[in-house]
């Protein structure tokens, strides 16, 4: 059975929190950039935060303050933590890596490359 490479969405009320975790192959988490990006119906791609190999992050605005995205390199794994969730970050999210290949900041990504299916994250009011 193929593991999900996306997990921990769900269904949560309007200020409630959420964990997604990503599992990266070994070559993948080795990349400069990493990246959380979503996608909500009938939207472009967002992306919503980035971690750099020595770890500095950065996030789109909306998101800023209650969002974190961390990870474990013993684990090969990529975590976003959200905290204060609201309806409008309702949305398919995915982990990805992006070109160009040195940019974190999610504003100057060109285009992302995904390889699971995401996680459905749902917010209710």
């Amino acid at each position: 059975q193929v593991q999900p490479v996306e997990s921990g969405g769900g269904s949560v009320q309007a200020g409630g929190s959420l964990r997604l975790s990503c599992v990266l192959s070994r070559d993948t988490a080795n990349k400069h950039c990493l990246h959380w990006l979503r996608q909500a119906p009938g939207k472009e791609r967002e992306g919503v935060a980035a971690i750099a190999r020595g770890g500095t992050t950065s996030y789109t605005d909306s998101v800023k303050g209650r969002f974190t995205i961390s990870k474990d390199n013993a684990k090969n794994t990529l975590y976003l933590q959200m905290n204060s969730l609201r309806p409008e970050d309702t949305a398919m999210y995915y982990c990805a890596t992006g070109e160009p290949w040195y940019q974190c900041a999610p504003a100057s990504v060109s285009t992302y490359t995904t390889w699971g299916q995401g996680t459905q994250v749902t917010v209710f009011s």
